[in-house]
């Protein structure tokens, strides 16, 4: 357990895991590597990641330095090993790796410094969406987790996260706080992948009267 960004205690229940969950409130890097890592899998899965991967490079934390010096085939090998830690691991272990050469290059490091002192909610959304992988989609639901579950609230920091950031809202992995919450977002998640894939196919059908 670890403080926020207002002095509070934060305990995350989005792994469904404890010691993954333990990870992802005291270490930003993990959180982001979670984030970045959710994709085209479970939620859960994803954001699990992070504590299995650093089992697997021998430590109980991540560190960007060693991620960003890592030997690039020897770290795609610690996505891959069985279980692997995600659909796509040799992509997605390119992109954990180029986030934290990001993180290196222009914040020394520290996952942390991206948000900490962000003066408002739209600084703060810019800064995300600059990071490798990180889409203004994504970068809006680590904004919102941030704001609901780390504390961390610039300026407008709701409106910058758009419906994500709505109070009250199983969007997305920021409302998630346990078991309920988690199955009420993928509910969600499968109406809206639902929707889009009806409008999408209505919007391929020809026209009345005419031939396909």
């Amino acid at each position: 357990m670890t403080k926020s960004h207002d002095g509070k205690d934060v305990t995350l229940r989005i792994a469904q895991q404890p010691e993954a969950d333990e990870l992802l409130g005291r270490s930003a890097l993990a959180a982001l590597v979670g984030m970045l890592l959710d994709q085209q899998v479970p939620m859960e899965w994803a954001f699990t990641g992070p504590y299995t991967l650093g089992q697997r490079m021998g430590g109980d934390d991540l560190d960007a330095e060693e991620i960003a010096a890592y030997d690039p085939d020897a770290f795609t090998a610690l996505f891959t090993e069985k279980p692997a830690l995600h659909r796509y691991p040799g992509s997605m272990a390119k992109r954990v790796q180029q986030l934290c050469q990001f993180l290196v290059a222009e914040y020394g490091g520290e996952a942390s410094a991206v948000w900490a002192d962000a003066a408002t909610g739209a600084e703060l959304l810019e800064r995300l969406n600059a990071l490798p992988g990180f889409g203004t989609q994504k970068a809006q639901i680590f904004l919102a987790l941030l704001g609901k579950q780390f504390g961390v609230r610039p300026t407008g920091w709701r409106e910058a996260a758009g419906p994500y950031g709505q109070a009250g809202s199983h969007r997305s992995v920021a409302d998630i706080t346990g078991p309920e919450s988690l199955a009420q977002v993928r509910a969600y998640k499968q109406e809206a992948k639902a929707a889009a894939k009806k409008t999408a196919s209505g919007g391929k059908a020809g026209k009345p009267g005419t031939k396909k």
